[in-house]
């Protein structure tokens, strides 16, 4: 049963890049005069433009679930005496699947980006940053000093790193599609690492 689980789990971190990945590509090609390396992802949902419905819930809506999976495996299998900084850490992460998912919610308006739809997007993203950015951070810092589990925290530090360097200072010195596109990939780097099992508590540990 718990191998099951395990399985599932690591499939749906798979599942979410891919399902992203496929989808920014396909709907990019599809889409006329859309550059991938200057144009935000977002574009391609947003209001008016063909296709916009499919594309946020392939891109979005489905991966912003699968890692709210990921995310949720991931904290009943945190040492369950690490204290309030993994438990905090853990809540972020999942936070940042569920403003994934807003993005697909609530698409760009084009037309307007001062428009409150432009706008609840823009508040989407920033959450989406913004909650997993700390909530890496505290994984990463707490459990670094235990070593079944020092290589995803090193992980979580770097991505929460890099995160924060190409959603808010690489976009000063290349094209923002390029940089929102690396901050994704890191994101979905680290879930496929968080649906990797990296320790487990031995029986009889203390719960959360």
């Amino acid at each position: 049963m718990e191998s099951g689980i395990n399985r599932a789990v690591k499939v749906a971190a798979i599942a979410a890049a891919v399902l992203f990945t496929s989808a920014v590509y396909a709907f990019g090609v599809a889409l006329e005069g859309f550059v991938q390396a200057q144009h935000p992802v977002a574009l391609l949902g947003a209001r008016g433009f063909p296709h916009a419905l499919p594309f946020n819930l392939i891109a979005f809506v489905l991966p912003g679930m699968l890692a709210g999976v990921v995310a949720i495996a991931l904290r009943e299998r945190l040492p369950r005496d690490a204290g309030w900084p993994v438990r905090i850490g853990a809540q972020l992460v999942f936070l940042s699947a569920l403003a994934f998912i807003a993005m697909g919610l609530l698409p760009l308006d084009p037309n307007d980006l001062e428009s409150n739809s432009s706008r609840m997007h823009g508040t989407a993203w920033m959450l989406w940053s913004v909650a997993f950015i700390p909530g890496a951070v505290l994984l990463g810092a707490t459990l670094l000093s235990l070593p079944r589990w020092s290589r995803f925290a090193w992980a979580s530090l770097i991505a929460a790193a890099g995160l924060l360097i190409a959603g808010f200072v690489l976009t000063d010195f290349m094209p923002a599609g390029t940089a929102q596109r690396i901050a994704f990939g890191l994101w979905f780097a680290w879930l496929a690492l968080a649906g990797w099992p990296s320790g487990r508590e031995p029986a009889g540990s203390s719960r959360l």
